[in-house]
């Protein structure tokens, strides 16, 4: 056997193994992952600091060393939401739906774990915590594959998620990694359909994921850029318009949920644009502005084709101004990426025809994009934001690690 087919193989007997413990053997399997993980701190922290010398070193931009970059406090959030993930109801097991035909046959669907994952991702190192935790509490096996720039911070977690899961009595093969970050590991793992991994989940730039979708031979789960939205309608609060715009751009500009643009309704721009647009120079945010909205903040870059289409992830953000709801709806329609768009409006029924309108995986009312994450919607982390339309969308959490199975009771009945 090839080395990646022998992880797979382990990993699919250390998923049998998660699954045999029931609830409560996971459970008690994540809990000892957020201890040893806080065992580990100081091995972690030390490989992390490496990892972001090494990249500054090469010149790396400071929006990727912030996705590089751990501390003690993310670090202890990292456990903690371990913690947080131990205490959710297992996803495995749960009758969804049950039925019972004319003919006496009770049907019931179950939800059972996918198998093995793979998850292939570059820079940020919380994933490989995240997406072990996650596969644990839903019963799979994982294959983690982190990128060469965090390959020592990774190497140390895992190295926990491992200790942890022996301190538990459970095989530490639900948790598999290639013993380097050579990307012929990506394409070994890619390739293997029978007695491979069951789903294949990205976590990267638009080159990566790209190169999974081209060469999986099983399917994917991914998302694409994080080009996220923030609409300020005439309806809008002041003071509530600008709190939110500031902290969906400038909260953590270098992730996915970040806000990209912001989309002003012509019939308050004058007199709300530019004290949000004060605010956000102040916090040193570049703003790219249309010519409608350099006539109100001339001080703005003058934006080009390209910026409505790019996700930044960095202190930029381009500013257009449309026409109400119908303009908003419209440019998020052509260049959205179907992620996180937000609509701040106090009127109603403007909220319900946009909330209904956009096609995204998670639109928000008068609420920060930076909501969109698996944390906030009480997963406890997230593997990612899923935009596609198949299996799952929006985050990816313990129950969107499952499928179903059909349980059929009878009482002897044969089909004429």
């Amino acid at each position: 056997m090839t080395p990646m087919r022998q992880w797979c193989a382990d990993a699919r007997a250390g998923a049998a193994a998660l699954q045999a413990a029931g609830a409560e053997g996971r459970t008690r399997a994540l809990l000892a992952m957020a201890q040893a993980l806080r065992a580990a701190s100081g091995e972690v922290l030390a490989a992390n600091a490496a990892d972001v010398q090494a990249a500054r070193s090469r010149g790396s931009d400071a929006a990727f060393l912030d996705r590089l970059a751990l501390d003690p406090a993310r670090l202890k959030a990292l456990a903690d939401g371990m913690d947080a993930i131990a205490r959710q109801d297992d996803p495995v097991g749960v009758e969804r739906r049950r039925w019972t035909r004319p003919n006496g046959l009770e049907i019931s669907e179950v939800s059972v774990p996918l198998g093995v994952i793979g998850v292939v991702f570059e820079s940020r190192p919380n994933v490989a915590a995240d997406a072990a935790a996650l596969c644990v509490r839903s019963g799979n096996g994982v294959i983690l594959r982190g990128g060469s720039e965090a390959s020592g911070t990774v190497a140390a977690i895992i190295a926990a998620m491992r200790a942890g899961l022996r301190a538990a009595g459970l095989p530490d093969a639900a948790v598999q990694t290639p013993p380097d970050a050579d990307r012929g590991w990506v394409t070994a793992l890619l390739s293997l359909h029978d007695g491979g991994v069951d789903l294949v989940i990205p976590r990267g730039g638009k080159p990566l994921i790209a190169h999974v979708r081209e060469h999986a031979r099983v399917p994917v789960l991914s998302h694409l850029d994080g080009i996220c939205h923030v609409y300020v309608d005439r309806d809008a609060d002041p003071a509530m318009a600008l709190d939110i715009v500031v902290n969906s751009k400038m909260r953590r500009t270098g992730v996915c949920n970040a806000a990209e643009t912001l989309l002003v309704d012509a019939a308050v721009a004058a007199t709300m644009l530019p004290g949000i647009a004060a605010a956000l120079s102040a916090r040193g945010c570049e703003l790219r502005g249309d010519d409608a909205a350099r006539r109100i903040v001339p001080a703005m870059v003058p934006a080009t084709q390209a910026d409505w289409d790019t996700e930044y992830l960095d202190a930029i953000l381009s500013v257009r101004i449309v026409n109400g709801p119908q303009g908003a709806l419209g440019h998020i329609a052509r260049y959205g990426s179907g992620h996180t768009e937000v609509v701040v409006t106090d009127n109603a029924d403007t909220a319900r025809t946009m909330l209904a309108a956009i096609d995204a995986a998670v639109v928000m009312h008068n609420a920060s994009s930076g909501f969109s994450d698996g944390g906030e919607f009480g997963y406890g982390g997230e593997i990612g934001i899923a935009t596609g339309r198949l299996h799952a969308r929006g985050p990816v959490g313990a129950s969107q690690l499952t499928t179903s199975k059909y349980v059929v009771h009878g009482q002897g009945q044969v089909r004429g």
